[in-house]
């Protein structure tokens, strides 16, 4: 949406409160990104929640199902912001979850992993299983990248939910197929899921009341 320019002369911008709140909602359904306003989508912290809410209205998901797996999956509390955010540096193997502090660092991890025969590894924001999804990823460099890990996984889940023909086991099933750990994983989605529900809803709700506030003093 074109900003204002302070140059041009008042009456370009003649608006009645009405249209200003109009205005305000058409660019509060834009703005509800995962990144929090006035953060750059280069920051690391960001690059997840960007990734996920592209897949979700590539692939027609759930709002918000996808970076509700993200935090589950790879989520990693944000001191500065006292969150819990998904990581796009993310590597498990051995049991073990590590937080990288670079695409490089988390690239050269799995290198050392593979060197020592270790396979069963899964990389990202949505942790996709390099063993088990041996073509989802021509190298580690795409494996790495947020927006492709995150595509891969919205497709992967579009075609379990295909395939169950709901989305209750196709959460699940994105995790196992075992159903005890199917759904202590779907437990913990859901919940995350209801957490990013509220966080949106409080976010819109602040948002409506500044439109709000910005109409009033207009009018």
């Amino acid at each position: 949406m074109k900003k204002h320019d302070p140059n041009e002369p008042a009456g370009a911008l003649n608006l009645t409160a009405a249209a200003i709140l109009a205005l305000a909602l058409f660019a509060l359904a834009g703005s509800l990104t995962p990144a929090h306003a006035g953060e750059s989508i280069d920051n690391p912290w960001n690059l997840c929640q960007a990734s996920t809410r592209a897949a979700e209205q590539a692939h027609d998901l759930p709002p918000l199902l996808m970076a509700a797996i993200a935090k589950t999956e790879s989520g990693r509390w944000n001191r500065e912001t006292s969150e819990l955010l998904a990581w796009p540096w993310t590597v498990m193997a051995e049991g073990k979850g590590r937080f990288l502090p670079s695409k490089q660092a988390a690239i050269e991890t799995v290198e050392a992993l593979q060197a020592r025969g270790v396979r069963n590894i899964d990389v990202g924001c949505m942790q996709v299983n390099l063993y088990h999804h041996p073509e989802a990823f021509e190298n580690l460099e795409a494996a790495f990248d947020p927006a492709r890990n995150t595509a891969y996984a919205a497709a992967f889940l579009a075609g379990l939910r295909e395939e169950a023909r709901s989305w209750t086991r196709a959460v699940g099933h994105y995790h196992s197929r075992t159903i005890l750990r199917a759904n202590g994983y779907r437990a913990k989605v859901f919940k995350a899921w209801r957490a990013e529900r509220h966080r949106a809803n409080r976010e819109r709700q602040a948002a409506l009341k500044a439109a709000r506030e910005a109409a009033r003093s207009k009018s």
